[in-house]
């Protein structure tokens, strides 16, 4: 049998290193003991952006991008959207099995039990413009979150640990469908703890004082679902910022904070946003050729199609392409619903996309359902920063637990000015 090893000869020298392979990895570190010389640092890799780099162990989510494959502890995603509830993969997220009746019923308790904020923090929220951006609220209380609860800063503490969790999962829709009606000029309704996690959020982001609301049961369901899909996705730029700030033993507001501000640009969170504003700019599915034309002349992208992980059909789509069709079937039909299955259908079928693997991916479908809905696009990385909380709080956790787990600190290759010397302003030319 092949020994597990990757024999590396450095030609600077003539040198040979046998370096040990374990889970299809070498890692880094080990490439410290090539040196050209006993005074050289070593050799380094260089990998801009972790195109293939591993930076952690993680039992939480697994994705086969070749094969379309996405699952929560084992779970595929098409089953837990189809047959599970948001707070029942939160469980499982967060504590690696699925709960009994009894567990479950006590998680939900808890989250229930938490979703009140405190006053000062209305307070704050009334400080911003009126016309802030929804999220840049959103990033800036949860972030304030950590100056009400002090014990949050004993991270290592099983108990307080968890609670600030539970805390955070409960407190994030207030605070999502707070962060809106202030920048609409609304008034904020407060959570009940009757109603299941998304029918809240829509109870708090919707109710007005002049009318009742009342939740239709398949746009809370397509809401509940909707947060399955986004509840965790391995480690993607908002999630490597939750595990990179949280590495510095910060309390979980604070680095739930940087996440979501990582969450807020518009190659992550605002996504779905850029697949509507193409969608409205065809116009008609007269006008897709056209579109189609320009994408390969190399005139234009093709938004919502292709994923940096994902080289086959992203699972999550498919389960959304679904859903859309019933959350129309209660909100009426979207024009650009017909042009999305268009789209899909023609460029599915040209080789130019197939051959680049070019196939939709979650926010193709996924604003087209939050449009239905009611939600402005403002909205829309507020929507993903919700169930995401999960998916972030349980990579932080098992990032402090991890043995291997250092301050993140990347390397770099410097490219500056060698030594210089200081000379006096007067005598600069």
């Amino acid at each position: 049998m092949a020994k597990p090893t990757l024999t590396v000869t450095d030609n600077r020298t003539g040198q040979s290193y046998e370096l040990p392979i374990k889970d299809g990895t070498i890692r880094a570190i080990d490439l410290r003991q090539i040196k050209e010389s006993p005074d050289d640092f070593g050799l380094m890799s260089y990998d801009p952006a972790f195109l293939n780099t591993a930076s952690c162990r993680s039992k939480i989510t697994f994705i086969d991008g070749e094969r379309g494959i996405l699952r929560y502890r084992g779970y595929p995603i098409e089953e837990l959207s189809e047959r599970s509830s948001f707070m029942e993969v939160a469980y499982l997220i967060l504590n690696g099995e699925l709960p009994t009746a009894a567990e479950l019923a006590g998680f939900t308790h808890q989250v229930v039990h938490h979703t009140l904020v405190h006053e000062n923090l209305k307070k704050l929220m009334d400080g911003f413009r009126y016309d802030s951006h929804p999220m840049a609220i959103f990033v800036s209380m949860v972030g304030a979150l950590s100056t009400f609860y002090k014990s949050s800063a004993n991270i290592f503490d099983v108990e307080k640990r968890r609670l600030q969790m539970i805390r955070l999962i409960a407190k994030v829709p207030t605070i999502a469908a707070w962060s809106y009606r202030h920048s609409v000029g609304n008034s904020y309704v407060y959570p009940r703890n009757d109603l299941s996690y998304a029918a809240n959020f829509l109870h708090m982001f919707k109710h007005l004082p002049t009318m009742t609301y009342t939740v239709h049961p398949v746009l809370e369901r397509a809401l509940d679902v909707l947060f399955i899909l986004h509840a965790d996705h391995e480690q993607n730029a908002s999630t490597s910022a939750m595990r990179g700030v949280g590495s510095s033993n910060v309390d979980p507001y604070s680095a739930m904070a940087g996440a979501a501000a990582s969450l807020y640009g518009p190659l992550h969170g605002g996504a779905n946003e850029a697949v509507l504003r193409m969608l409205t700019q065809i116009g008609t599915k007269e006008n897709i050729g056209e579109l189609i034309r320009r994408v390969k002349a190399g005139e234009g992208r093709l938004m919502g199609f292709g994923h940096r992980v994902y080289k086959s059909y992203d699972p999550r789509a498919k389960v959304i392409r679904d859903l859309a069709k019933q959350v129309f079937e209660v909100t009426g039909t979207n024009p650009l619903l017909d042009i999305a299955l268009e789209l899909e259908r023609i460029a599915l079928s040209d080789d130019y996309f197939v051959q680049r693997k070019l196939y939709p991916n979650v926010d193709f479908y996924s604003g087209l359902i939050y449009q239905a809905m009611g939600f402005p696009v403002d909205m829309f990385p507020v929507l993903f920063a919700i169930p995401r909380t999960v998916g972030w709080l349980a990579q932080w956790e098992e990032m402090i637990l991890d043995s291997d787990t250092r301050i993140y600190r990347p390397r770099q290759i410097y490219e500056g000015p060698g030594l210089r010397h200081y000379v006096p302003v007067a005598d600069r030319k």
